[in-house]
C-alpha cells in the first residue's frame, strides 16, 4: 500500500458507512429537498454528485422526476449506479463520468452542487454562473460551499492546507450567489455535530476501522499515523472554523 493508497483508504467517497460526502443530517437533508420543491417531472442536475444520494432523493421526492449526476470517480458513479438500480430509479437517475465544467447540459429544473466549486477553474464565482446558466427562467440552484465561520489560526489553515483567501464569510457567499443573478431562499449551515459525525465517519473513521481490522498489516503503523494527524487537523484546527452553507437559490 502506497502513501496514495493510505489517502483513498481514508477518503470519504470509498466509505460505504457515508449516507453523504457532506456534512448533512437526514432532517437537514428533508429539509433541503423541501425547498427545492421539485415538481413532478423535473429535470435535474447534481453537479459533482459523487454517488447521488441526495440527486436519488430529490427525483424520488417527485412523480416523473429525472437526474443527471455528473461525476469523474468510477467508484462514486459505480455506487450510485447500484443504488439507483436497488431503489427503482434506473432510467431515471443516469451518472456521466466527465468534469462538472465539461458537462454541456442546460435547461434543468434544479441544479446541485454540494462542496464541488473546485471542479470550475474560478471556483466558487464560475461555480455559480455556470449553475445559473443551467438552470431555465424560474428554476432553483441547491449550492453547497465553504466559508469562514470565524478568522483561521494557523493551525486551522495548516490542517486544511488552506490560504485565508480561499474562503470568504457567510454574508460574502450569499453576496456571490446575488451578484450572478440568484436570491436566496433559504440559508442553512452545517452544525457541529453534522461535522462531527462526518469526520468521525469518514476519513477519520474509516482509517480506525481499518487499522482494527488488520493489526498485523505492515503498513498499519502508517495508516494509524495518518488517523492520528487527521484527528489533530480536525479537533485541534479547523473544527469550529470552517463551516459548509447549503443555499436554496431562485432565478
Amino acid at each position: 500500500m502506497s502513501a496514495d493508497e493510505v489517502r483513498a483508504l481514508m477518503s470519504a467517497p470509498g466509505n460505504d458507512r457515508l449516507t453523504w460526502n457532506t456534512p448533512l443530517s437526514e432532517e437537514h437533508a428533508t429539509r433541503l429537498i423541501a425547498a427545492c420543491e421539485p415538481a413532478p417531472g423535473a429535470r435535474i442536475a447534481d453537479f459533482g454528485s459523487g454517488w447521488g444520494e441526495l440527486l436519488m432523493r430529490l427525483v424520488a421526492a417527485a412523480p416523473g422526476a429525472t437526474g443527471d449526476g455528473v461525476e469523474t470517480a468510477p467508484d462514486a458513479v459505480a455506487r450510485g449506479q447500484r443504488l439507483a438500480g436497488e431503489r427503482g430509479l434506473t432510467g431515471r437517475v443516469r451518472f456521466h463520468e466527465v468534469p462538472a465544467a465539461e458537462y454541456p447540459g442546460d435547461g434543468y429544473d434544479l441544479a446541485v452542487c454540494i462542496g464541488s466549486s473546485h471542479a470550475w477553474p474560478g471556483g466558487t464565482p464560475e461555480a455559480l454562473k455556470a449553475l445559473r446558466a443551467a438552470v431555465r427562467p424560474g428554476g432553483r440552484v441547491l449550492f453547497g460551499d465553504g466559508f469562514w465561520e470565524r478568522e483561521p489560526s494557523a493551525a486551522a489553515l495548516e490542517g486544511l492546507g488552506a490560504e485565508p483567501g480561499d474562503f470568504g464569510s457567510l454574508l460574502g457567499l450569499v453576496r456571490q450567489a446575488e451578484a450572478v443573478g440568484l436570491r436566496p431562499l433559504q440559508v442553512t449551515v452545517a452544525d457541529q455535530r453534522e461535522w462531527d459525525l462526518f469526520e468521525s465517519s469518514a476519513n477519520i473513521g474509516r482509517g480506525e476501522r481499518w487499522a482494527l481490522a488488520n493489526p498485523g498489516h505492515p503498513l498499519h503503523a502508517e495508516v494509524t499515523a495518518a488517523v492520528d494527524a487527521r484527528r489533530t487537523d480536525y479537533y485541534g484546527g479547523y473544527r469550529g472554523t470552517l463551516g459548509l452553507a447549503y443555499l436554496v437559490l431562485s432565478t
